[in-house]
C-alpha cells in the first residue's frame, strides 16, 4: 500500500473541497486495486502536483506511471491531448480508463524537470517545445483568440468585484492586449495551454517532454506570462525578465509584440483569479508583469 505525501494533501486544491479530501483518503486502496486489475507493480515512491497523484510501477519488464486523478477532473480531455500529440513532445499515453480518472503513462524523471535551469535556459525550452507541439489543431480545440475574447469581456466585473486592487490603467493595458489576440487570426497550430517548466521533466525518449498539457489551438506564446511569473523571484532585474521573454521569442520563433501581448492578457486574468481565490504569493507576481510591460 502507498502513503499518500503529506505534501500533497496540502495543496490549495483540497482546501475547500471535501470529496476531493475524502478521495486522498480512499487512494492507497484505488492503487492497490489498479495494479491488480492491470498487472503493475509499484516501483516507487509517489510524486504529485498540485491535483494528481502519480505512481511509480512496472508491469513486466516496462517501467511507466500510474496517474490518478480526483472525482470531477475530466479525464476525457486530458486522453484526447495526448491522444492527438501522439508522444511528439508530449509523454506517452499507454493505457486509461477515464471513467474512473486513471492513466497509465510513459516514465518518466520527476526529480529532473525544467526548472532546475536557469530561468533563461527554461524559458528557451519551452518556446522550442511549442513549435514542437505546433502540429495542425482538430476543429473542436478552444482557440486562444476565443480565450482573449473572454478575458476582455469579464475583467473589468472581476476588477470592480475585487474592490480595484490595481490601478485601471494597468487593467486597460490587459484589456486592450486581449482585444489585439481576439482580433487577430490565431492560425490553426496546436497550443499547450498549461505550459510551464514544472510540467516539462526529462524522459528517455526525448531530453524533454511535457506532461499534462492542455489542447488549444492559436497563437503557440499563449502562455509565456507563466513561463514568466513562476520563475519571477530569480528574475531581480527588469532586463532579467526582458531577457527571459526575448529567449522564449527566439526559440518558438513568434513576434515580440505578440508575446508581450500575451504576457499582459495571462498575467491581467492570473491576478484576477488569484485575489478570488486568496493567493497572496501570486498576485504581486501578475501586478509587476503588468508594469513592466503595459
Amino acid at each position: 500500500m502507498i502513503t499518500v505525501p503529506s505534501s500533497f494533501r496540502r495543496m490549495p486544491r483540497w482546501w475547500h473541497d471535501e470529496s476531493g479530501r475524502a478521495w486522498l483518503d480512499r487512494l492507497p486502496a484505488l492503487v492497490a486495486r489498479r495494479c491488480e486489475d492491470w498487472g503493475l507493480e509499484v516501483d516507487g515512491d509517489p510524486v504529485h502536483g498540485s491535483n494528481a497523484l502519480v505512481v511509480p510501477v512496472r508491469r513486466g519488464t516496462q517501467e511507466a506511471a500510474l496517474r490518478l486523478s480526483p472525482p470531477g477532473d475530466d479525464l476525457a480531455l486530458e486522453c484526447a491531448a495526448l491522444r492527438h500529440w501522439d508522444g511528439r513532445g508530449v509523454v506517452e499515453l499507454l493505457d486509461s480508463d477515464e471513467a474512473a480518472g486513471v492513466m497509465l503513462l510513459e516514465r518518466l524523471d520527476p526529480s529532473r524537470s525544467l526548472s532546475a535551469q536557469s530561468p533563461q535556459r527554461s524559458a528557451a525550452v519551452l518556446g522550442a517545445l511549442t513549435r514542437t507541439l505546433a502540429v495542425p489543431a482538430p476543429g473542436t480545440a478552444t482557440g486562444t483568440h476565443e480565450i482573449a475574447a473572454g478575458e476582455a469581456r469579464s475583467a473589468t466585473a472581476r476588477w470592480e468585484a475585487l474592490g480595484e486592487p490595481v490601478p485601471r490603467t494597468l487593467l486597460e493595458a490587459g484589456i486592450a492586449a486581449a482585444g489585439r489576440r481576439t482580433a487577430d487570426d490565431p492560425g490553426h497550430g496546436s497550443v499547450d495551454g498549461d505550459l510551464h517548466d514544472q510540467q516539462v521533466l526529462t524522459g528517455a525518449r526525448h531530453r524533454w517532454t511535457v506532461v499534462d498539457p492542455v489542447l488549444l489551438r492559436g497563437d503557440r506564446e499563449y502562455d509565456v506570462g507563466r513561463a514568466l511569473w513562476s520563475r519571477l523571484d530569480e528574475l531581480p532585474a527588469e532586463e532579467d525578465v526582458r531577457a527571459a521573454l526575448a529567449a522564449f521569442v527566439e526559440a518558438a520563433q513568434v513576434p515580440p509584440e505578440r508575446a508581450r501581448d500575451w504576457v499582459l492578457v495571462r498575467s491581467m486574468s492570473y491576478l484576477l483569479w488569484g485575489l478570488e481565490q486568496g493567493l497572496t504569493l501570486d498576485p504581486p507576481k501578475c501586478r509587476r508583469l503588468l508594469e513592466l510591460f503595459s
